[in-house]
C-alpha cells in the first residue's frame, strides 16, 4: 500500500478522502450551495417582506408578529453563540428560531429545510433540538406554571362561567402521538408516545405529561403519570371541599375525564352506558360537553402544527421535546393572542369522544361525589 501510494498522487489523494469518510470527516465544511445562504436562502427574502404584512406573516409562522418577537426575546440570551472568525456567516437566533418554527407548523423534513434555508440537515436538527429545549425552559414557568390552590380556584370559576360546570381543575385527556420506529426497536412502521393533558376552560394546557407509549389505555397512562401520584399523595394543592353555587352542600373539587379514566375522589368519568337513566344521561352529556376543551385543544395543536399529523422522524428523546415545545406555544400564543376565532370551526367539527370502555371499580366515596354532582347538574338544567 505504501508502495502504491508513493507511485501514484491520485491514489493516495483517494485512499485518504476514503479514510476522512470513515472517521467522520467532511471533505469541506460548508458546501458551496449554502455559503451563499445570506444572499439566496428562502428566509432572507422573505422575512422582512413579511415583517410588512401581518397577515402573510400570521399564515407563514402560524402566529403574529408581535408573538413571534416576544418568544424571540424571551430566548435569544440563552441561544446566543460567541462566534470565531471561523463563522464566516454565522446562524442568528431568529433564523434558528424561524426554521424551529417552520419545522413545527408544516412537519417538512430536515433534509427539506435544508434545502430552503441553505443549510445541512444536521444543522438544521442541531437548531431545532437547541431551539426547542429553549423554549420550554424558558416559556414553561411563564406560560404553564405549576398549578397552586388560588390558580385552581381561578380554573373552577371560569369553567363554571363559561362551561357552567362547578369546581372543575380541568379537562384531562390523552392524545398518542406517531413517532417514527428508532432503528433496531423492532418496530415494523411506527409507534406513539402519549401526551397526557389537563386543560381549562379557555383551552390552555394547566399541566402535561409526555412520555409513556401508547400500548396502555387512558386509564393506565394516567395512573403511570406524575399527575395521579401528586393527585394520590395530596401533593397537587388541590383546594379545599367547597360548596356547589347557591347552596350549602360541600363537595371536592374535580377533574373530569373520559369512561377510560378511574373513577376518583377528585376525578369524575361518565356514567357507564350499559345502565343509563335520564339523570344519568344528562350528567354524561354535560360531563362531556364540558371535556371538550381538552379535545379542543388537542385540534388546535394538529390543527396549527402540522408535525403531530404525521409520524414524527426523530428519537423518542427529541419528539418528547417537540411535543412539549408545542405544548408551550399553544399557551404563549392564546395568551398573547387570544384565542383565534378561525378555530371555532375546527372546534364544531371535533367528535365527542368519550374515550374506550374500561374497568375502574370506584370507590364509595367516588361514587358518592359523582352522584353529589349529577343531582346538582340535574337541578340546574341550562
Amino acid at each position: 500500500m505504501d508502495f502504491l501510494l508513493n507511485e501514484n498522487s491520485s491514489l493516495k489523494i483517494f485512499y485518504l478522502m476514503k479514510m476522512n469518510k470513515r472517521k467522520g470527516f467532511r471533505s469541506c465544511s460548508v458546501h458551496s450551495i449554502n455559503k451563499i445562504r445570506k444572499q439566496k436562502c428562502e428566509l432572507n427574502h422573505l422575512y422582512k417582506e413579511l415583517h410588512r404584512d401581518p397577515v402573510k406573516f400570521q399564515k407563514y409562522f402560524r402566529m403574529k408578529i408581535d408573538t413571534f418577537d416576544y418568544v424571540l426575546h424571551k430566548i435569544k440570551n440563552k441561544l446566543i453563540t460567541n462566534w470565531t472568525n471561523f463563522n464566516k456567516c454565522p446562524i442568528n437566533v431568529d433564523e434558528g428560531l424561524a426554521i424551529t418554527i417552520r419545522f413545527l407548523t408544516t412537519g417538512s423534513s430536515y433534509k427539506s429545510l435544508g434545502f430552503s434555508f441553505r443549510m445541512g440537515p444536521s444543522t438544521v436538527s442541531k437548531i431545532v433540538v437547541e431551539t426547542i429545549t429553549a423554549i420550554w425552559e424558558i416559556l414553561q414557568p411563564i406560560h404553564m406554571k405549576d398549578p397552586t390552590e388560588s390558580t385552581f380556584k381561578e380554573i373552577a370559576n371560569e369553567f363554571y362561567l363559561k362551561w357552567n360546570f362547578p369546581n372543575c381543575l380541568g379537562s384531562i385527556d390523552g392524545k398518542h402521538i406517531r413517532v417514527k420506529c428508532p432503528v433496531h426497536s423492532g418496530c415494523k412502521n411506527s409507534y406513539s408516545i402519549v401526551l397526557q393533558a389537563v386543560a381549562d376552560a379557555n383551552y390552555k394546557f394547566v399541566t402535561i405529561d409526555v412520555g409513556e407509549y401508547g400500548k396502555q389505555s387512558n386509564g393506565g397512562t394516567f395512573k403511570a403519570s406524575s399527575l395521579y401520584n401528586l393527585m394520590e399523595s395530596g401533593r397537587l394543592n388541590i383546594p379545599p371541599g367547597t360548596t356547589f353555587p347557591s347552596t350549602a352542600i360541600t363537595v371536592p373539587y374535580v377533574f373530569i375525564g373520559g369512561e377510560a379514566y378511574p373513577l376518583l375522589r377528585n376525578l369524575l368519568k361518565p356514567y357507564s352506558k350499559n345502565a343509563l337513566d335520564a339523570e344519568k344521561e344528562y350528567f354524561n352529556m354535560r360531563l362531556s360537553w364540558a371535556r371538550r376543551t381538552v379535545e379542543c385543544a388537542f385540534g388546535v395543536i394538529s390543527a396549527k402544527f402540522r408535525l403531530l399529523c404525521k409520524p414524527i422522524e426523530t428519537s423518542p428523546e427529541t419528539a418528547e421535546k417537540i411535543i412539549k415545545a408545542i405544548c408551550i406555544l399553544h399557551n404563549t400564543i392564546i395568551d398573547k393572542e387570544g384565542f383565534d376565532g378561525c378555530y371555532e370551526e375546527i372546534i364544531s367539527k371535533l367528535p365527542n369522544i368519550s374515550g374506550t370502555r374500561h374497568n375502574n371499580r370506584p370507590t364509595n366515596s367516588a361514587s358518592l361525589v359523582r352522584e353529589a354532582y349529577k343531582i346538582f347538574l340535574c337541578k340546574n338544567r341550562i
